[in-house]
C-alpha cells in the first residue's frame, strides 16, 4: 500500500470546499453521477473510434445504498482510470480528465463535449462523506484494478486491489454522522429527478417489478418479473431534430417537466443552433394572467443534459422568464461549482438569439394563421408588451404581430389602428388619437359616448399599459394614446370646434364656488366646461398625464413618489346641460346644495368611486327625491 498527499496549495482543501466551493451540499450527487456518465461517454467514444475491441456491454450507471454500512455508492462501466490515472486526477487537482481527454482526441471527437471535470467535482463528496473510497479498473487490456481511500485530510492511500474485477469505477461515500439524509432512499430519487434526470446514460437505482402478460381469453397469463429501475430519460425531446417530433410528442415531454402542471402549453418553440455556440431546447408559452405575478424560475438550465439551475437571468431575456421550459447550452460560463452564471459575451448573443427565435416564431404564426394567433392573443400578451418595453429589438419585430383589440373585439396592428382612426380621430395639431379604455364595463358610459362619435376605442388592460402606450409614442411620431375617460368626449380630441355656452362667464364664475362648497373634497379640482348638451352634467376625468405617471410608478417606473401620491381628479361641469342651469337658477341654497352632490355622487358612481357612507346618502337622497 503507499501513501500520499493530495497536491493542493491549502494546507486542507476539504474545509474550503465545505464552506466555500459547494453552497449547496446536494449537488454532490449530481457531481458524481455526472463524473460516472463522463467516464460511460469517453468509453463509447473510443469504442466508436475503434480504440476499444469487443462489445461494451451493460453500461448503466448504479446508485446504491447500504444503511447498515452506511454507505452510498455510485458506479459507472466506463472507461476506468489506473493506478498512475487516480494519482494525476484525483491526487493532483489541477488537472482534469475531461479536458486532457478532449485535447487528445478533438479530432475525432467532432466537436462534441464531455459533462464534467474529475477534479474538483469528485471533492465535493466530502461535504457529506467523512471517508471516500475509490475502486476503478481501467478499460485497458490487462490492467489491474486500484484502490484509492482518503478520509478528509490531505493524506490519501493507493493500492492495488482484487475487489474490482470489472471495467468501470465505484465512488463509495462513508456519510457522516450529520448527513443522514443522503442515505434515505426518498431523497436520493428527489435528487437523481432533479439534476440527473435527463443524462445520456441509463441510471439504475434499485429495482421495481413489472407484470409481464402473454395471450388472450382463458390462455391469458401473467408474470410478475423483477427489472432494473431506470430513473431518467436519456433521450429527451430537445436534444432531437424538431422534424422527429409531434405536438404529442412536445406536450408529452412538457408533462415530463412539470407533471403537477395539467394544462397544455399554447405552443412551443425548438432551438437549435451549432454555430457561433452550441444551444439547444425548447421553450413553451403556458397560459400567462393579467398580474404581475410574473411566476419566473420556470426554465430549467442544463449542461449537456445535467441540470444545474432554473435561474436563468441574463441568459433568457428578462420578459422570456415568464415562459417554462429547458435551455442546453455547454457554451454558458458557470463558476467551478456550476452554481452561479459568470459574465461572458457568450451569454449575451445566446440571450439575443433566443429573442429573434421567439419574435420569429411568434411572426410566422401570425403570417400563417392570424385568427388563431388572435384568440391566444390574451393569454400571451403580456409576455410580448413586456418584451416591446424592455427589448429594442424585440420591439422592432413584434409592432407587425402585437395586437390591439377594441372593445367591440376587433383586432388590430398598431399601424393598422394609426390607418383605420387617423381620417376620424386627428386632433387640431395633426395627431392621430388612440383612445383606450382599461376596464370595458367599469367605463361603459365613456366608452358609449366615444362610439357615437364614431371613435374606436381600444382594450389596454394589461398591468403595464402605462409604459406600453408611452413606448409606442416614443415610437410613432403624431400618435397619442389618450384614456376615454381622461376628459370629457369633445375634450379627448381637440379639433378645435367652438362649442357656444349657455352660461356666461359671469355666471359661470357665481357657479363654481357654489359647486366647490357643495361637495367640499379637496381630491377633486372643479373645471366649467363647455360641453355638448347630451353630456352628463358632472364628469368626474382623471388627467391622462398624471394617471399614467401614477401607474408608472406603481409598476415600476415613473416619478419618484408618484405612487404614494393621493387620489387626485378633475370634476368637469357641464355648463350646457339643462341641470346646470337650474343649479344656477334654484333660490332654496338646501336644494341647491343637494342637486350638486347628487349630480356629483352620480359621476363618483360612474366611475366606481362612490363607497361606505356617501354611497349610503347617496341610495337615501335618492329615495327621498323619487318621493
Amino acid at each position: 500500500m503507499a501513501k500520499g498527499k493530495i497536491n493542493v496549495t491549502s494546507e486542507n482543501i476539504f474545509p474550503v470546499i465545505k464552506k466555500f466551493l459547494y453552497s449547496d451540499h446536494e449537488i454532490f450527487l449530481r457531481e458524481l453521477v455526472s463524473n460516472a456518465v463522463d467516464a460511460t461517454e469517453k468509453l463509447k467514444h473510443l469504442s466508436t473510434m475503434g480504440k476499444i475491441d469487443g462489445e461494451l456491454g451493460d453500461t448503466k450507471i448504479e446508485v446504491s445504498i447500504d444503511k447498515d454500512a452506511r454507505t452510498l455508492t455510485i458506479k459507472d462501466r466506463g472507461i476506468g482510470m489506473t493506478s498512475e490515472e487516480v494519482e494525476k486526477y484525483i491526487t493532483d487537482i489541477a488537472f482534469s480528465g475531461a479536458e486532457e481527454f478532449m485535447e487528445k482526441y478533438k479530432e475525432e471527437m467532432d466537436g462534441k463535449d464531455l459533462i464534467g471535470h474529475f477534479g474538483l467535482g469528485f471533492y465535493s463528496a466530502f461535504m457529506v462523506a467523512e471517508q471516500v473510497e475509490i475502486f476503478t479498473k481501467s478499460h485497458a487490456k490487462d490492467s489491474v484494478a486500484t484502490h484509492w481511500a482518503c478520509d478528509g485530510s490531505p493524506e490519501y492511500t493507493i493500492e492495488d486491489t482484487d475487489q474490482k474485477q470489472d471495467r468501470g469505477t465505484e465512488i463509495v461515500l462513508h456519510i457522516d454522522k450529520d448527513s443522514d439524509e443522503f442515505l434515505e432512499e426518498h431523497r436520493i430519487t428527489e435528487l437523481l429527478n432533479k439534476y440527473s434526470k435527463f443524462v445520456p446514460v441509463e441510471i439504475k437505482f434499485g429495482t421495481k417489478e413489472e407484470t409481464i402478460t402473454e395471450g388472450e381469453g382463458d390462455d391469458k397469463t401473467e408474470t410478475k418479473v423483477t427489472v432494473d429501475n431506470i430513473i431518467n430519460n436519456t433521450a429527451p425531446a430537445w436534444t432531437k431534430q424538431p422534424s422527429e417530433l409531434t405536438d404529442e410528442n412536445y406536450n408529452s415531454f412538457y408533462k415530463e417537466l412539470y407533471p403537477m402542471n395539467f394544462e397544455d402549453p399554447l405552443f412551443h418553440i425548438h432551438l437549435n443552433v451549432d454555430y457561433p455556440f452550441n444551444l439547444t431546447g425548447i421553450l413553451y408559452f403556458p397560459k400567462i394572467s393579467k398580474t404581475m405575478d410574473l411566476q419566473k424560475d420556470k426554465i430549467q438550465l442544463y449542461q449537456n443534459q445535467v441540470y444545474i439551475t432554473d435561474n436563468v437571468e441574463n441568459i433568457v431575456p428578462d420578459f422570456l422568464n415568464m415562459l417554462k421550459g429547458v435551455i442546453d447550452s455547454p457554451d454558458i460560463p458557470l463558476n467551478v461549482s456550476r452554481s452561479y452564471l459568470q459574465a461572458d459575451a457568450a451569454v449575451k448573443r445566446i440571450s439575443g438569439h433566443i429573442t429573434k427565435k421567439v419574435a420569429d416564431k411568434l411572426n410566422s404564426m401570425f403570417k400563417e394563421d392570424r385568427e388563431d394567433f388572435q384568440q391566444k392573443w390574451e393569454d400571451i400578451k403580456i409576455i410580448i408588451e413586456y418584451g416591446m418595453l424592455s427589448e429594442q429589438k424585440f420591439y422592432d419585430k413584434a409592432k407587425k404581430f402585437a395586437l390591439f383589440p377594441t372593445v367591440k373585439n376587433e383586432f388590430f396592428t398598431i399601424d393598422e389602428l394609426v390607418e383605420k382612426t387617423k381620417a376620424n380621430q386627428t386632433d387640431k395639431d395633426g395627431n392621430t388619437v388612440i383612445l383606450y379604455s382599461a376596464n370595458k364595463e367599469a367605463q361603459h358610459s365613456y366608452i358609449e359616448r366615444a362610439e357615437e362619435k364614431g371613435y374606436e376605442v381600444v382594450l389596454l388592460d394589461s398591468p403595464i399599459v402605462s409604459h406600453l402606450i408611452q413606448k409606442i409614442e416614443q415610437e410613432n411620431d403624431k400618435v397619442k394614446f389618450v384614456r376615454v375617460d381622461a376628459d370629457a368626449i369633445d375634450k379627448l380630441i381637440d379639433k378645435d370646434e367652438p362649442i357656444i355656452s349657455k352660461l356666461s362667464k359671469e355666471e359661470e364664475e357665481t357657479l363654481k364656488p357654489v359647486v366647490e362648497g357643495a361637495i367640499s373634497d379637496s381630491k377633486y379640482t372643479v373645471q366649467m366646461e363647455t360641453l355638448d348638451s347630451k353630456d352628463l352634467p358632472f364628469i368626474i376625468t382623471v388627467p391622462e398625464f398624471m394617471r399614467r405617471m401614477k401607474e408608472q410608478a406603481q409598476t415600476g417606473g415613473g416619478m419618484m413618489g408618484m405612487g404614494q401620491m393621493p387620489e387626485m381628479y378633475n370634476l368637469v361641469v357641464n355648463t350646457n346641460n339643462e341641470l346646470i342651469t337650474e343649479i344656477l337658477n334654484e333660490k332654496d341654497e338646501d336644494r341647491k346644495g343637494r342637486l350638486v352632490r347628487q349630480g356629483f355622487d352620480l359621476a363618483k358612481l360612474q366611475q366606481n368611486l362612490l363607497h361606505g357612507a356617501d354611497l349610503t346618502n347617496f341610495i337615501r337622497r335618492s329615495v327621498d327625491l323619487i318621493k
